[in-house]
Parts: C-alpha cells; structure tokens; sequence
C-alpha cells in the first residue's frame, strides 16, 4: 500500500514519502515501520532522478514527530499520564488536535526546503563517478512502477488489521469518556491504563488469530530494536528521575522560571533531552513536568512537544538513520564522520523549527 501511495506522485516524493511515513508511523506507535519503505523511496526517488537523500532524510525525521501524533506510541502515554490528570485534565484528544496539524505543516514546509538540499544527481561527482564506473545504474525512466520487495500473507493482513482496530479503540475512548470503564472511585479511568489494556489484548488476539511464530520473533529486527529502547527508557528514565527527584526544588525553580519567561525554552529542553537520549519518552517524562509546574499553557505546550521530537535525529545514532545510509546506494545519504555533517541534520533542525513555531501557534490558538 505504502509503495503504491508513492508511486502514484514520483515527482513528489520529497513530499509524498514523508507523510506515508508520518501516517505510518502515527497508526503503529513506532517509527520502526519505516525500515521496509526505505528500499521503496530510495529506488521510486533515484529512478526519477531525484536525489535520494532528501526523501530519505525527511521521512527518517517525520517518524520522530509522528509518535507525538499517535495514540499508541509510548511517549503518548507518557504525555497522558502527566496531564490527564488534575488540575490539568488535558486529554488525548486535547494533545492530538494541536501535534497533528503541527506535524503535518511542519512536514509539507520543511519538504519545500530540503528537496533542495544537496547537490542534483546530474551535478554530483560523487553519483556520477559510480554510474561511470557501472557500480551503479544511470536514473531510470519515471514512468517505471516501483515494487515493494514485500510478500502479503493472510496471517500477516488479519495481523495488521486487528493491530489498526486496537488503534481505533484507543481513539474512540480517547473521544468519547463516557464510554471508559469506571475505576475504584466512579471515575473514568484514563487513558493510560486504556491504552495498555487495549494492546494487551490486541497481542493477544494476534496470537490467537494470525498464530506467528513466537520463536521467531526475538530475531526480528522490530523486536531487538524495541527491547534496546525498553532497556535504554527504563534505564535513562529511572537514572534522570532519581536525579530530578533529589533536585526538585533546584530544578522545577531555576528551569521553571527561565521557561515563564521565554516559553521556548520548554522546547530546547525536549530537544536537547531527545538528542542525548534519542527517547521520546524520556524527554517527556523528564521535561514535561517542569513546564506544567512552570504553568505553560496546555495547548503551547503540546504543540512545542511535538515539534521537539525530531531531536533524536540531530546525531546519526539511529538504526533507521544508518537503515536509510545503507539502503541508498547512489551514497547520496551520508553518516558523515562528525556530528553535524550528515544528511538529517538540517532536515531535522528545519521540520523542528517549523513544528515547534506551528505547534505553539495551533496550541495558543485552540489547544487550551
């Protein structure tokens, strides 16, 4: 489906990738979804002579601020367990009408910009040299239909299908409180327990229904990638948390006040979080409560959290960043050997700035 809705625009593919990935990566809760649209992007992009690189970079980035966008990413439940809650009791579908519009500007802008990054295929020594020497084949014709190297199973399509219907529970109780259980008390219960529940069960009926075979999954490249995050959350979480909890005072008043004065500041600090720990949800655990206790509007909040999270790409310390390198073999999409002269750093400081600077206008504007 990916490779279809891509193919459909070629010459846009600057623009068109990036947002299958984004809604990707919004409907399963992880940006690890991309790693088998690379392959596609890259091929569809280099046979329209398209620089690979700007599609590639750009896609990469959008899954960051995707799982401010999705109900079922982890960093989401981490921002619904701060402020569904009182006094703020800003809910789901509070945060999602802010982040989504916000990513979804920030992404067609920012492709404006970098499809003109980087030097044309015709005019780059490098690309060249390799068609040259036979390394690699010259641009293709545009009209040649892209295929995705993928093999469709009906255990695989009831799979997905039943995981996209969990998705849509998630939201509809999301929507709709009085459809939630009631706890203890009488109350509805949140979102983040709904959100656990639901997927518990959603694997479960995947078991049941699509029976894969567990055995296989620990050598899944989604599973090693997913147990890697667990670990560094969890460790990084627990380490910034007993840091926090013994500085409280020091921290929430000397931040908090930086950020009642210039809000933005609330930004740089989940983006410099999500650059050192390359997790969404860390930053959030760590710096959403200073800007709540700072009292920074729920909505301003919101939006500048989103657009933040494209931070985890400013280093090129991700596998779908090194997945991307790898997959593109016209080598239009570089590591670097320093730390900002890779592909995703401009793309990622560009779709932050813009996501941020919307964020914050959509937030003030309804985001409460």
């Amino acid at each position: 489906m990916a490779a279809k809705l891509i193919a459909k625009n070629p010459k846009q593919i600057t623009l068109v990738a990036p947002l299958v990935s984004f809604v990707f990566s919004v409907g399963a809760g992880t940006s690890n979804i991309l790693y088998p649209l690379l392959p596609v992007i890259q091929d569809l992009s280099y046979r329209n002579g398209i620089r690979p690189s700007r599609p590639l970079s750009l896609s990469v980035v959008a899954t960051g601020v995707a799982l401010a966008c999705s109900p079922v990413s982890a960093a989401m439940a981490a921002m619904v367990t701060l402020t569904d809650v009182a006094p703020w009791n800003f809910e789901l579908i509070d945060i999602l009408k802010v982040t989504i519009p916000a990513a979804v500007v920030g992404i067609v802008l920012s492709s404006v910009i970098v499809n003109r990054l980087g030097a044309e295929i015709a005019a780059d020594p490098e690309i060249q040299a390799k068609i040259k020497s036979g390394e690699i084949p010259p641009p293709g014709d545009s009209a040649t239909a892209v295929q995705a190297n993928v093999t469709v199973t009906k255990s695989g399509r009831n799979a997905a299908l039943i995981f996209l219907l969990g998705v849509v529970a998630i939201v509809v109780f999301g929507l709709w409180k009085g459809l939630r259980p009631l706890d203890g008390a009488g109350d509805p219960v949140s979102m983040t327990p709904i959100i656990e529940i639901v997927m518990c069960a959603v694997g479960t009926i995947i078991l049941l229904v699509s029976r894969p075979k567990v055995a296989e999954i620990p050598t899944t490249t989604v599973f090693k990638a997913g147990m890697v995050s667990a670990i560094a959350l969890f460790g990084l979480a627990w380490l910034t948390d007993t840091f926090l909890s013994a500085h409280t005072d020091l921290i929430a008043g000397g931040v908090g006040a930086l950020v009642e004065v210039a809000p933005w500041i609330f930004a740089l600090g989940i983006f410099l979080v999500c650059v050192l720990t390359t997790s969404q949800s860390t930053a959030t655990r760590t710096i959403v409560p200073i800007g709540l206790e700072a009292g920074v509007p729920l909505g301003l909040l919101s939006g500048m959290w989103a657009g933040a999270f494209a931070g985890i790409y400013l280093l090129p310390t991700n596998g779908s960043q090194i997945a991307a390198a790898n997959f593109d073999t016209s080598g239009s999409t570089k590591l670097g050997t320093k730390l900002y002269d890779h592909s995703f750093f401009l793309p990622t400081l560009i779709l932050a700035a813009i996501t941020i600077a919307f964020g914050a206008l959509f937030g003030a504007l309804w985001g409460g």
